[in-house]
């Protein structure tokens, strides 16, 4: 890899701590799942791996704040400069013994994502980024596919919305209009239950779009910079540049926009 500058000499900190929790998640089988909201759910080892990796970014990095899907905000005041943690992105497949799973971390400035890394730990593959550098499974650089028509395109779309209230439901008759219109015109439709994975295999080529109609950012900052570096796009639902504030993540090669992102407004109005 490249060497790298900005904060790119933290980007050792970032591997390491993804392969910490890596380890954990291949070695420890979950023995509890508790729910935690309308058909949502953490396992033991969600909470096992959001310890040890915060733990271990508080020594090596004091001086910069975590944000993680499970316990929030803790470390220094919230900043410039700050981490978003998803200790096991797809609980719901690990608690069913689906190997897709993982563990995302992003180095974020401001609304910005500099440092992305990500491990799969049933897959054996971890994916890293640093601004500028361009991306990486392993030790080899990835790139998005050359695909330009949606009906060579496999896209992947992210889970359906929890909960049961208004603006769930308006979400998902979305996600139902995204999956007729596309399911009609695409190669292949997905739905892979983790968005780092999603928006890992974007980057890697395997994937040729996704369309997540949400923005947790322990769930999506570090494969955003995945794809970015790896030459693809990556917008809000309005098609402005997606940030850790946007309230859609839609990633693809660029070759897809125009019609990926026509397709996705005409389901915003059927719906």
């Amino acid at each position: 890899m490249a060497e790298q500058n900005g904060q790119g000499h933290l980007l050792p900190v970032a591997r390491a701590a993804v392969a910490l929790g890596r380890d954990i998640v291949r070695t420890r089988a979950p023995l509890s799942v508790t729910p935690k909201g309308d058909r949502d759910m953490v396992t033991d080892v969600d909470l096992a791996v959001e310890d040890a990796v915060r733990a271990f970014l508080t020594r090596e990095t004091p001086e910069i704040g975590i944000l993680g899907e499970e316990h929030g905000h803790s470390g220094a005041a919230e900043g410039s400069l700050w981490w978003a943690l998803d200790p096991v992105d797809g609980t719901a497949n690990l608690a069913r013994g689906i190997p897709l799973c993982a563990v995302s971390l992003a180095l974020v400035d401001g609304l910005r994502g500099v440092l992305a890394a990500i491990e799969l730990p049933f897959l054996d593959v971890g994916y890293s980024a640093a601004e500028g550098q361009g991306a990486y499974a392993g030790d080899q650089r990835i790139h998005v596919s050359g695909v330009t028509d949606l009906p060579d395109a496999m896209i992947s779309i992210g889970d359906f919305a929890l909960g049961g209230s208004p603006e769930a439901e308006a979400k998902n008759r979305i996600r139902l209009a995204l999956l007729s219109s596309m399911g009609a015109r695409a190669q292949r439709i997905r739905m892979i239950g983790t968005a780092a994975i999603d928006l890992a295999w974007v980057a890697q080529g395997r994937l040729d779009a996704t369309v997540i109609l949400s923005n947790q950012p322990w769930d999506t900052m570090a494969g955003v910079l995945l794809v970015r570096e790896a030459g693809g796009i990556v917008l809000d639902r309005d098609g402005t540049d997606h940030t850790a504030g946007s309230a859609a993540t839609i990633a693809m090669t660029p070759g897809l926009q125009a019609e990926l992102m026509a397709s996705l407004g005409s389901s915003y109005a059927a719906a």
